[in-house]
């Protein structure tokens, strides 16, 4: 009999081991990655309760939030981040769990580290302290950002209890145009459906885009799905996501890796999978695209003007109102050509390797504009050696970028690395809400890296293509 089940109901399926009294499944959790921000209060659960971690070794912790990335010598100056940084340390100690520190090549930004090991894998399920767990769903597994008194549940028990979301297939058929990468495709989207619209969904990204992208590009897009609302998104595996796992060092090998990929590629959605909902994009009608306002889901083309607060449904123009008071700007205005004082290149959703790649091919020969501090961050510690090996260092610091340890950086303000005043940045990372950046009226323009890269060398928001 045909399969009608999407990925997402097979791997759910596979890991729900009872439903619960509340109807939620308490579904097992393959992989647990924990950071030293929302684990601290959850081990301190497992303590106040006399509680041993239930499977220390589908634990890996790494430290990414609060690391400094110009000086990591301890202690650090930020009191707080030096009490959570020694608290994870203890912690991993304490209960057995591995973790990548600072003196550990392997250490960087919990998203980019677990594929880059090969800890993720397809058909898994993952959970994470962390919005941004999503990320992990570009291999086909089906993860999920948790708060921190689930944190304790998983170290507990391995499981979550969980209600099973709904699932939209979203397609985006066609071909890209130049200059437009997938940070502007997922942009795209949440434009389109809203930050609220994935609610109670999955969101699988299917479709010849997807199809072609690399699995940098889909873990960017996957990265941003929790900014539409959904509970997670995924992209079918197939021989990209193979290639890509194959010699990882926690990934199977031999014998083990091929029967594993047989079964990593047969859990894929089939052609009569049933799904909630369906919606379809055009590739050719993305742009290059900039968010002008507080959430992810105000964002215009590159060449298009603001939109007019008359433009949206009643019940969101005092949002819409909100976000142009917050921003300094005005309807009808033209994005392009916006000051910014500060670009940052880096953060879970865009600092991996082939970011630093297309920026600094955009970058190279040229100099950061007059007034504009620009730091890009790489997003692990094998990301910024790969990337010296290369010489992308040379090429920013030639271009006057500050080059950076690994960490989550100026993505948000839980360290040194922050907005001051009234700057408006230019930013590669996934949020652009009020002081996410760590001033309170710091102003927050997401936008792909190689549109960073541009508008760093510029001093404003600038269409990539008139650079490349």
């Amino acid at each position: 009999m045909t399969d009608i089940r999407n990925l997402f109901n097979k791997v759910w399926d596979l890991h729900a081991c009872q439903t619960l009294p509340s109807g939620q499944d308490q579904l097992f959790i393959g992989l647990h990655l924990i950071h030293e921000v929302t684990s601290p209060q959850a081990f301190a659960i497992l303590r106040e309760r006399n509680l041993t971690v239930a499977y220390p070794e589908r634990t890996v912790a790494t430290v990414d939030h609060i690391v400094p990335t110009q000086s990591t010598a301890r202690p650090f100056v930020d009191l707080l981040a030096e009490e959570m940084m020694s608290a994870i340390e203890k912690n991993c100690r304490d209960f057995g769990i591995r973790l990548f520190d600072l003196v550990d090549n392997r250490q960087g930004v919990v998203h980019i580290v677990g594929p880059e090991q090969g800890l993720t894998l397809p058909g898994m399920t993952i959970a994470c302290g962390d919005s941004h767990t999503s990320t992990h769903g570009a291999f086909g597994s089906i993860a999920f950002g948790i708060g921190t008194s689930q944190v304790a549940d998983v170290l507990a028990t391995q499981t979550l209890a969980l209600a099973r979301p709904k699932v939209r297939k979203i397609e985006v058929t066609g071909q890209l145009k130049p200059g437009v990468y997938a940070k502007d495709v997922i942009l795209h989207i949440i434009r389109k459906l809203g930050v609220q619209g994935g609610v109670g969904y999955a969101y699988e990204y299917a479709g010849d885009v997807f199809d072609r992208m690399s699995m940098e590009e889909r873990m960017t897009v996957c990265n941003m799905s929790i900014e539409g609302g959904a509970r997670c998104g995924y992209i079918n595996p197939d021989q990209t996501t193979v290639d890509y796992i194959q010699g990882r060092p926690f990934a199977p090998q031999g014998e083990e890796f091929e029967r594993a990929a047989k079964w990593w590629l047969s859990l894929a959605s089939g052609k009569d999978a049933q799904f909630d909902d369906v919606v379809v994009f055009k590739a050719e009608e993305i742009e290059p695209t900039v968010t002008w306002g507080i959430t992810p889901a105000q964002s215009v083309g590159v060449k298009e003007t603001l939109p007019t607060i008359s433009s949206f449904p009643a019940d969101d123009q005092k949002v819409i109102s909100e976000a142009f008071q917050y921003m300094d700007l005005k309807e009808g205005q033209p994005i392009q050509g916006l000051k910014i004082n500060v670009a940052f290149i880096g953060s879970c959703t865009n600092g991996r390797i082939s970011d630093l790649r297309e920026a600094a091919r955009i970058v190279k020969g040229r100099h950061v504009a007059a007034g504009v501090k620009a730091l890009v961050v790489p997003g692990s510690q094998l990301v910024r050696k790969q990337a010296m090996e290369e010489g992308l260092d040379k090429i920013f610091e030639e271009a006057g970028f500050e080059w950076r340890g690994a960490g989550c950086s100026m993505c948000l303000a839980m360290n040194p690395d922050k907005l001051q005043g009234n700057e408006v940045c230019a930013s590669s990372s996934n949020r652009n809400f009020k002081g996410r950046q760590g001033s309170p009226t710091g102003r927050t323009l997401l936008m792909s890296p190689a549109m960073v890269a541009a508008a760093a060398v510029t001093g404003a928001v600038t269409d990539v293509r008139e650079l490349d």
